[in-house]
């Protein structure tokens, strides 16, 4: 099992920035590719950003390109998600996830793929 706690949510104006964080414990980050996703209200949970187990290889979500970057701390068992130029169609609740692979460079971007998840940190960005 594989346990993932978000934080770093909160309430942000447009063009301001914030950075999340995924602590995950039970396996050792380093063996695990993980994600982070959203859901805004009444609407399905969306790919936002994905990072290998060896962190060399991450994959972005056409509306997150050039404003949002994932990266891993292995040393800290720890994902971020960095968000700049935050407008107010990111809102949404952000969840990270979990993907246990054998493959250190594989990314996965769909959430079939992802076995673990956390409980979410809302973002809302205010106009």
């Amino acid at each position: 099992q594989v346990q993932l706690v978000e934080s770093g949510g909160g309430l942000v104006q447009t063009g301001g920035s914030l950075r999340l964080s995924c602590a995950a414990s039970g396996r050792t980050l380093s063996n695990i590719a993980m994600g982070w996703f959203r859901q805004a209200p009444g609407k399905e949970r969306d790919f936002v950003a994905a990072i290998s187990r060896s962190g060399t290889n991450t994959y972005y979500a056409d509306s997150a390109k050039d404003r949002i970057t994932i990266s891993r701390d292995n040393a800290k068992n720890t994902v971020y998600l960095q968000m700049n130029s935050l407008k107010p169609e990111d809102t949404a609740v952000y969840y990270c996830a979990a993907s246990e692979t054998p493959h250190i460079h594989v990314i996965f971007t769909t959430r079939s793929t992802y076995a673990f998840w956390g409980q979410g940190t809302q973002v809302t960005v205010s106009s």
